[in-house]
């Protein structure tokens, strides 16, 4: 399988508010970047679509290593999704989980796919090269969403 480093990072202007993601995907020496952006969303929700549109680019079963910076997004596929489907996508609180049309959604990528990602937390705004990249386009996918 291919090995393919992976960047993703959300942003939102107000909180619900205009929004973007960003992407950077690098796989030997090629590279891709992808951003977008809404008008009305929450960060969680953009961290979340740039994790979906990421694998979603993947063409064939890849190992990923995965970056981000939202834990949000990280304990949610890794620790609580389980939960949430034994409770039909219902928290421990027995409250609808917040987000689940794209909770649904990365869980399709992650188990359908046939990849083998390894999930890792960088701390936001901090140097890192990737993360500070993926920031950059989910800024500019809020700045398409206001038609700038």
């Amino acid at each position: 399988m291919n090995h393919v480093e992976i960047h993703t990072d959300g942003a939102c202007k107000g909180n619900p508010g205009p929004g973007g993601w960003g992407v950077v995907l690098q796989s030997g020496a090629s590279r891709k970047e992808l951003f977008g952006g809404e008008l009305g969303t929450t960060n969680n929700r953009m961290e979340l679509t740039a994790v979906i549109e990421a694998l979603a680019a993947l063409k064939r079963p890849c190992t990923v290593d995965l970056y981000l910076d939202s834990e949000y997004v990280r304990k949610g596929i890794t620790e609580w999704i389980g939960g949430w489907k034994a409770r039909g996508w219902k928290t421990a609180a027995k409250q609808p989980v917040k987000n689940v049309d794209l909770w649904q959604r990365l869980d399709a990528l992650v188990s359908g796919a046939g990849h083998e990602i390894r999930w890792h937390w960088v701390r936001g705004h901090a140097g890192n090269p990737g993360n500070e990249r993926a920031d950059a386009l989910a800024n500019l996918g809020v700045d398409q969403a206001l038609g700038r």
